[in-house]
């Protein structure tokens, strides 16, 4: 099937690839893609043109996009009135237009796109492309060429660590989950993000689904496990409606289901919906909420590895860790093992948003300093205002100033600083950001997601929240600071799950690298930035 589609394919001289992801849908991709369908047929060129819809190449803010192969000419703010013009020039008489031609190539200079590598190139809708570009050739390498110790050993190898944010050694969850007692065992993908600013996992789904099932699929064949679960939020319609297509293509290429390829493999997967909680990406909360129960998190040990969904032993992973199996399994553990830095090896995707220049979905290198993501492809802040901090891990990440961006990405080198990596996002805010107001808006939106189940958590971040208003009013006293810390840490230590334990460090990092801001507030009853409503006290 592979080479079939790869020579109807090359029957084509040019591709049109329209961007229809949920970012460009808003801005009228739907209509750009008919449109270069309309324009395409009435010039008589669907013999030698093809048009296809597909997933986001990172570019969100350039909407619609679209490219246009041979060659990657890479087309931003695409209209459907255009779209006639664009063909009628690159398709017929061979000349981009220049005009549309995106203005930012150094987006994409520093990224290596191993996850995405298909996002914008495939329509994630068409198996038969998926095929076609290599996909389901690392499944049938596992089932024909590799044991089921092989494979584990291969990702054992790689150095993949978790890219939900934890950064567990993936080989070994997968040796744990192996060697556990007991029967069925399950696979859960994890789909969840509600990050503010955070829509990686949501544009994987919706440009390249089949590498997560893929993935899935080989993990089953490794682990020995029957049932997989793709748990994600309601509301992404989009990734669920593709997921869905995705799935059912699957079964039907005896891909899911039973007896894979003629094998003894059997894994059958179901798409599981969420109503959209913070907690609900915690591992212990999704199997509450795939049992029926309200996503709330339980204390470990005993870890999902051995005591999973209804007590059995269950895999839990990223999908964009689970993305990465196809190619491990295809290039081996040791190609992989030497991207990136030899302690955390591979690629991250990053949501990168805020005071921005070129935002959007890239994936780089672990290694990339701050710097370099920034500026180099972020291209800085907008508008001749300066940069000041960035937010590095979502609304419980760390926010890191100027002297902190040679700072290389990698776990290690953000916790120590006070960030986490997270589930991948990067906010930039410039010199107009209140850092004790920012810190206040990420307590505000913890303090909302928080499940309440544990006290430290339910009771202590509103405590945060208060000390911060009083700050922010022109009530606070020296001491409030220390008492800010002292509370911090403690909810980070006794906190059941992992958003307690994160959710202190934005009010962490602002104390210990904006110490100033929060001086000047409570001294000279004045926010520098004037974002705060200081009262009549205030400036």
């Amino acid at each position: 099937m592979a080479e079939e589609e790869r020579e109807k394919q090359k029957r084509f001289r040019y591709r049109i690839n329209v961007c229809c992801s949920s970012s460009c849908i808003s801005l009228g991709a739907l209509k750009v893609l008919k449109s270069f369908e309309r324009a395409v047929k009435e010039l008589g060129l669907e013999d030698q043109c093809k048009v296809a819809r597909t997933g986001c190449p990172g570019t969100c803010s350039a909407g619609p996009v679209v490219l246009i192969e041979p060659g990657d000419y890479f087309y931003e703010g695409v209209t459907p009135e255009s779209a006639r013009e664009i063909v009628e020039e690159h398709v017929i008489r061979g000349i981009p237009l220049k005009r549309f031609l995106y203005s930012v190539p150094e987006f994409f200079s520093k990224q290596k796109r191993l996850v995405l590598r298909n996002a914008g190139k495939m329509d994630p809708l068409d198996i038969r492309e998926y095929i076609s570009r290599g996909g389901y050739a690392a499944l049938v390498k596992c089932l024909t060429k590799m044991s089921e110790d092989d494979v584990i050993n291969e990702v054992f190898k790689s150095g993949l660590r978790g890219r939900g944010g934890a950064g567990f050694q993936t080989g070994q969850k997968w040796k744990f989950v192996s060697k556990a007692a007991g029967s069925p065992k399950y696979i859960i993908g994890n789909l969840d993000e509600g990050d503010p600013g955070v829509f990686a996992n949501r544009t994987l789904a919706e440009a390249d689904p089949h590498a997560i099932i893929e993935g899935m699929i080989i993990a089953s064949y490794a682990l020995k496990a029957e049932k997989g679960y793709l748990y994600t939020r309601a509301e992404y319609p989009l990734a669920i409606e593709t997921l869905k297509k995705a799935i059912q293509q699957a079964k039907s290429l005896g891909l899911l289901g039973e007896k894979i390829l003629g094998t003894d493999l059997n894994f059958d997967l179901e798409l599981r919906l969420g109503a959209g909680a913070f907690i609900a990406g915690e591992e212990t909360a999704i199997l509450a909420s795939i049992e029926g129960m309200r996503a709330m998190p339980r204390p470990r040990p005993p870890y999902p590895a051995s005591s999973g969904l209804w007590g059995k032993p269950t895999l839990i992973q990223n999908v964009e860790t689970l993305a990465n199996i196809p190619l491990i399994v295809l290039n081996g553990g040791e190609w992989f093992s030497k991207i990136g830095v030899p302690h955390c090896p591979g690629t991250k995707c990053f949501s990168l948003t805020g005071k921005i220049k070129n935002p959007g979905l890239i994936e780089v290198p672990m290694g990339i300093t701050l710097k370099e993501v920034v500026f180099e492809i972020g291209g800085g802040v907008p508008d001749g205002r300066r940069f000041k901090a960035v937010l590095v891990g979502g609304p419980s990440g760390g926010c890191l100033p100027e002297s902190q961006l040679h700072l290389p990405i990698d776990y290690e080198s953000l916790t120590k600083a006070g960030a986490i990596m997270g589930s991948g996002g990067i906010v930039v805010l410039d010199d107009e950001s209140c850092m004790v107001d920012t810190a206040k808006f990420f307590i505000d939106f913890c303090v909302d997601e928080s499940c309440g189940k544990c006290t430290p958590c339910r009771v202590g971040l509103v405590k945060v929240r208060k000390i911060l208003e009083r700050i922010g009013h022109a009530k606070g006293v020296e001491k409030d600071i220390d008492l800010l810390a002292k509370v911090g840490e403690y909810i980070k230590e006794a906190s059941l799950c992992g958003l307690g334990q994160t959710a202190p460090n934005p009010v962490l990092t602002t104390i210990r690298y904006f110490k100033e801001e929060y001086m000047a507030h409570i001294l000279d009853k004045k926010c520098p930035t004037g974002r705060c409503d200081m009262g009549a006290e205030g400036s």
